[in-house]
Parts: C-alpha cells; sequence; structure tokens
C-alpha cells in the first residue's frame, strides 16, 4: 500500500495520461465532429478510453490500493448483492433523470443507441475520474469521513468537468466545462452513495446519453439514430466485458490472492 501523497500523484498522473490521449485523439483533430472518421474514432475509442480509461485505471488501482478488499469497495467495486442493486436503481434513477430534464427525444430506439454510443466513454469517466481519483482518496486521505467525502466528491467532478477541455467543441469551453463539473458533483453523489461503479457508470451514461441526443437534435441528425445501430450495441457490450474482465482478474483477484497469502 502506498502513502496518501503517492497514491493520490498517481491516480493523478493517471488522469493526464487519459486527459493528453484524449485530446491527441479526439480534441485535437475534433474526431468526434466527424461522422464519417471511422478509423480514427475507433482509435480514439480503444486506446484513451479501453486502453486508459478502463484498462490502465484497473491497473493504477491494483497497484495503488494493493489487495486490501476494503479499500477496493471504497474505489466501487462492491460485493454482488450491492452491485445488482445499484444497477436497478442506477439505471432507474438515470432513466427519470433524462425524462425529466425535457429530452429532445423519448424515441426508445434514439435513445438504445444513443446511450450505447456513450457508454466506452462513460465506463473511462466513472474508473478514472470516480474510482480512480475518488477512491483512492477515500481510501487512503487521512481526515474526517465527512470531510473526506466532500474532498473526493469535488476533486472527481472537477476533473470530470476539466476532462472535457480535451475534447472536441462545444466541450471545450468554459460554460460548458463548468456545467459539467455540476454533473459531475450529481454523479459523485450517486458513487458515493451506491459504492458501486456498476451502478453509477449506468447512472452517469443518462447524462451523456442527454448530452448526445441534444447535440444531434441542434444539427439536426437525431433520425441517424432512428435505427438499431448494431456496431454501437457492439461497441458497448465489449466494453463493458472489458470493464467486467478488469474487475475480476485485475481488481478483485488481488484482493483474492492478497487474502490467501
Amino acid at each position: 500500500m502506498r502513502t496518501g501523497a503517492q497514491s493520490i500523484s498517481y491516480g493523478i498522473l493517471v488522469f493526464l495520461v487519459w486527459v493528453a490521449a484524449t485530446w491527441l485523439l479526439e480534441g485535437r483533430i475534433e474526431t468526434l465532429l466527424r461522422p464519417d472518421a471511422i478509423a480514427d474514432r475507433l482509435t480514439y475509442t480503444l486506446v484513451a478510453n479501453v486502453g486508459i480509461g478502463i484498462v490502465g485505471a484497473a491497473i493504477a488501482l491494483r497497484y495503488i490500493l494493493g489487495g486490501a478488499t476494503a479499500r477496493y469497495r471504497l474505489a466501487g467495486f462492491a460485493p454482488l448483492p450491492r452491485t445488482l442493486l445499484s444497477v436497478v436503481i442506477g439505471l432507474g434513477l438515470g432513466l427519470g433523470l433524462y425524462l425529466l430534464l425535457d429530452p429532445p427525444t423519448t424515441d426508445p430506439v434514439v435513445i438504445l443507441n444513443a446511450y450505447a454510443q456513450v457508454f466506452v466513454v462513460s465506463a473511462a469517466e466513472v474508473l478514472v475520474c470516480w474510482a480512480l481519483l475518488a477512491g483512492v482518496i477515500r481510501a487512503t486521505a487521512d481526515g474526517p469521513a465527512f470531510f473526506v467525502l466532500v474532498v473526493a466528491a469535488l476533486v472527481s467532478s472537477v476533473a470530470f468537468g476539466l476532462y472535457h477541455f480535451a475534447h472536441s467543441p462545444p466541450f471545450d469551453t468554459l460554460p460548458m466545462v463548468a456545467f459539467l463539473t455540476g454533473i459531475g458533483l450529481v454523479t459523485s453523489v450517486y458513487f458515493l452513495v451506491s459504492r458501486d461503479i456498476y451502478g453509477t457508470i449506468l447512472f452517469h451514461n443518462f447524462l451523456g446519453t442527454l448530452g448526445v441526443a441534444q447535440a444531434l437534435d441542434a444539427g439536426d441528425r437525431l433520425g441517424s439514430l432512428s435505427t438499431l445501430q448494431v456496431p454501437l450495441l457492439g461497441t458497448a457490450v465489449v466494453s463493458l466485458l472489458i470493464l467486467v474482465a478488469c474487475d475480476h482478474f485485475i481488481i478483485r483477484h488481488a484482493g483474492a490472492a492478497a487474502a490467501h497469502a
């Protein structure tokens, strides 16, 4: 187990590498504004989100937290019953919030496609900003419990907002970053209460779905998601399987190995 300062610095390092990769592969060349740039979009997804955001964050968590079960549970890797409950609540609250915020569409096919489109990004965001940054702060920081919770919520929310400076317009503007920091606070509350990454991802992803739907509607391109998009659905499923594999073989395997040592 590293010291608190070392652990937090390692988490920040992973965050900075993830942000740099996002800017290099997305924001710098405005990948998400070019629907025809399939190769660039795939490279961005695999390198920045899957490679660094999911796999890289999982490796960092194993290195930082070691095999301490209590510590990786603070990072959101909960027992199965808590995860199942969090998934159900996260889906319900996320969908309810989506519908409450006056979305541009309630077409279930469009919502499903948009949800699948942003899933891999949301998974990376939750792993880096909440499991890694907030989780490590909770597991290593000294001080009153409530104070540590507040610091973890603020750090992860601000990190989530700042990360969007590395994206294509309009997400790289100061008003949008400030707005997304507020969105991050909502996700922080869910994460810190549920203590589960899976339900948090499903909840958080509805906020991303709303953003995608609004952006497509503003560009009069909402109809592009009116039929089931198999590649988008496949990408979401594969990224979920990779996340589960990282959880089982990298995070929890470390805890199981330590328990039998």
